[in-house]
C-alpha cells in the first residue's frame, strides 16, 4: 500500500513525512527564526540560508508560542523586489471561532480583518501580551514564484485571548504575477517579544 504516513518520530512542526515511493512530496525545514524583541522576522529569498523560489511549489510558516511586547494582531506582507518593500496588492476574507472560559462560544466574519485590493499589512492573528500568552499557528502560500498566477494563502491559529479561546482563519489571494521573493511578519503595534517561525518547503515528487 503506498502513500502511507509514516515516521514521525521528532518532528515538531505537525507536518507528517509520507513514505517514500508513495507519489507525496516531503517538507523541507529551510530556515528558523527566534523572536526577541524584534520589530519584524523577515524572510527573503537568497539572504541568510532562505530560499523562497521555485524550488518549492509550495511554503509553509509554521508558529510557536508568538508573544507580544502588546496586546495587539499578528499580521504579514509579501515583497516582489526582494524586500525593499512590504505592499503587494491583496485581496482577502477573515472569521473566527472562539470560546471563553465561562462557556460562552461564537462565530465571526471580521469586517475589520479582510482587504479588498488593499495594500496593507494582512492580519492573521491576535494575541495579548499577559505573561502567559501567545498564539501558535501556519500560514502556507502557494507557488510564490510564478509569474502566470496570483499567490494564494491560507491560515490558521489560535490564540489565547485574556480569557477566551480564539481559532482564527484568513485566506485570500496577492493580486499580482510578479514572483514573490520575501515575506515579513509583525505586530499590529510594538515589537515580537518572543517565538519561533519556521519556514518549510514541500517538493512535488509526483
Amino acid at each position: 500500500m503506498t502513500g502511507i504516513i509514516s515516521d514521525n518520530v521528532g518532528r515538531t512542526s505537525g507536518l507528517i513525512k509520507a513514505a517514500s515511493g508513495g507519489g507525496g512530496g516531503v517538507w523541507t525545514l529551510i530556515k528558523t527564526l527566534t523572536a526577541s524583541a524584534d520589530s519584524d522576522l523577515s524572510f527573503v529569498d537568497g539572504t541568510d540560508d532562505v530560499t523562497l523560489d521555485s524550488t518549492y511549489p509550495i511554503y509553509r510558516f509554521s508558529f510557536i508560542n508568538m508573544h507580544p511586547e502588546s496586546s495587539t494582531e499578528l499580521q504579514f506582507q509579501t515583497s516582489i523586489d526582494g524586500g525593499s518593500n512590504y505592499n503587494v496588492t491583496l485581496t482577502s476574507t477573515h472569521f473566527y471561532a472562539y470560546q471563553t472560559e465561562a462557556a460562552s462560544a461564537g462565530l465571526t466574519y471580521y469586517t475589520g480583518g479582510d482587504q479588498a485590493q488593499g495594500t496593507s499589512f494582512q492580519r492573521i492573528s491576535r494575541v495579548h501580551n499577559d505573561n502567559d500568552s501567545s498564539t501558535s499557528g501556519f500560514l502556507t502560500l502557494f507557488n510564490p514564484s510564478s509569474t502566470t498566477f496570483v499567490k494564494h494563502f491560507i491560515s490558521n491559529f489560535n490564540a489565547e485571548n485574556d480569557t477566551y479561546s480564539q481559532n482564527l482563519y484568513t485566506a485570500g489571494y496577492f493580486n499580482s504575477t510578479s514572483a514573490i521573493d520575501a515575506v515579513q511578519f509583525k505586530m499590529g503595534a510594538d515589537a515580537i517579544d518572543a517565538g519561533k517561525i519556521k519556514l518549510y518547503g514541500l517538493k512535488d515528487s509526483a
